[in-house]
């Protein structure tokens, strides 16, 4: 029996989409829905985009974004990252539409919609489309997988549990407490 092989949407294509329907990301040429994300992983957004963003203040040396933000990493690749940096020596590749390459620094805050895409398929385009690090934030654990993809795109090179504190190449001085990223008033903790 023959095989048919579909062929693979474009980021032209893409860009097509309407801006207000629901949320899509582009993985290798297929088209996957991105459901809104439960209140724990917004406010998880929230508090680590506040955390860089007041440090940012201080040392404005590149921009944050946050999803829906279009990160075109290929002809057949734009993902929204939940967070992305961009250092102010690579903002040439800000365009109205969104970034055209690859962030320094992603975050993916894991959901049950997302969490293969993100842990497999994305985990492993970002490192071979050059994005630095990349964390994968998971909220059910609240645990966050710090990837080095440049060393090792397989394997977390640190993770940090909750009660930690540690730092990031990416944001020189700034220190990260766990228990702040996961906060949440709501949940007790």
């Amino acid at each position: 029996m023959a095989q048919v092989e579909i062929e693979k949407l474009t980021c032209r294509e893409y860009e097509k989409l309407p801006e207000t329907g629901p949320r899509y990301q582009l993985i290798d040429g297929e088209l996957h829905l991105s459901p809104a994300p439960d209140r724990y992983h917004q406010v998880i957004s929230r508090n680590l985009q506040y955390i860089i963003m007041r440090y940012l203040e201080d040392h404005p040396f590149g921009e944050l974004y946050n999803a829906p933000f279009d990160v075109h990493l290929s002809e057949h690749d734009v993902f929204q990252p939940d967070l992305c940096f961009i250092s102010e020596a690579r903002a040439d590749i800000l365009v109205k539409k969104g970034m055209l390459g690859s962030p320094d620094w992603a975050a993916e805050i894991l959901s049950p919609s997302t969490t293969s895409l993100d842990k497999r398929d994305k985990r492993l385009r970002y490192a071979k489309f050059g994005v630095k690090e990349l964390w994968l934030i998971d909220p059910e654990l609240c645990r966050i997988y710090v990837y080095d993809l440049s060393a090792n795109p397989n394997k977390p090179t640190i993770t940090y549990d909750e009660g930690e504190t540690f730092s990031c190449l990416h944001f020189p001085g700034l220190n990260f407490e766990s228990d702040k990223i996961f906060f949440d008033k709501r949940r007790g903790r």
